[in-house]
């Protein structure tokens, strides 16, 4: 219960690797706080009923909106009168076709970097002064090993998610002096079920990937909860500004 008595955010917390995170930082004692663009209540009542408790707040969100982001903080605050973690999860991807660079239509770009890395920007813009507020806090942005190794005909999505590593970074740097911690996750290829949009994509990709790995085997949710655990804890105090890669080894540095 290393979370007892936190408040998390998790965007994108209702589907795929964001509803493991929610369920995991309420394991560990948070209130966790769901945002999606999507219906936010059966992930939080699978959340709720996995950990036995009342642990989740849903509030459909679109990070890319300003105004929603706003009243998405000012409902958590009213709820629970504190944000201590905040995982910025949310991200265009399973949908995205593979296309050449010279063919990815300008609103399909605008739409990656609405979400992928405005969203992110909102989201710390207004669940940062809460931070501030009590000298302490931790963000996590989620990345990817894309962003180290490149990824052909997703452009825009890579694009974005090297952008992250750059937002954690100069970020890190002005909240420091209040005590908030900001550091990166980026996952490999991560095999879930929830994620069928994906199959064919990762069909083609699988073997090469595993066979890029230090650790050759398939990657899984679960396989990432440890670190965004380390991460959102006081176990982690000290570290701000860093990436950590969970791939098995692929991106080896």
């Amino acid at each position: 219960m290393k979370l007892q008595g936190r408040t998390a955010i998790v965007t994108g917390g209702a589907r795929g690797l964001g509803r493991h995170y929610s369920e995991a930082l309420a394991r560990h004692g948070a209130t966790v706080a769901i945002l999606d663009i999507g219906d936010c209540r059966a992930a939080a009542a699978a959340v709720n009923d996995a950990v036995g408790r009342h642990a989740c707040l849903e509030i459909p969100t679109d990070v890319s909106d300003e105004i929603a982001v706003k009243a998405a903080i000012a409902s958590i605050l009213e709820g629970t009168g504190r944000i201590d973690i905040l995982i910025n999860n949310a991200a265009v991807y399973s949908t995205l076709p593979a296309v050449s660079f010279a063919d990815i239509d300008i609103a399909a770009w605008d739409k990656v970097m609405a979400v992928n890395l405005r969203g992110p920007f909102l989201m710390v813009k207004h669940a940062a002064p809460p931070m501030i507020a009590r000298k302490y806090g931790k963000i996590i942005n989620v990345s990817s090993g894309t962003a180290y190794k490149g990824m052909p005909a997703m452009l825009h999505y890579v694009t974005s998610k090297g952008g992250i590593l750059a937002f954690t970074r100069a970020l890190s740097r002005e909240l420091g002096e209040h005590n908030i911690c900001v550091n990166t996750l980026a996952p490999g290829l991560i095999t879930t079920k929830e994620s069928p949009a994906n199959s064919a994509r990762v069909a083609a990709i699988r073997d090469r990937v595993l066979q890029s790995r230090a650790l050759q085997r398939e990657g899984h949710a679960a396989d990432l909860l440890g670190t965004l655990i380390f991460l959102s804890s006081e176990d982690s105090d000290f570290i701000t500004g860093q990436t950590i890669v969970v791939d098995g080894g692929s991106v080896n540095t």
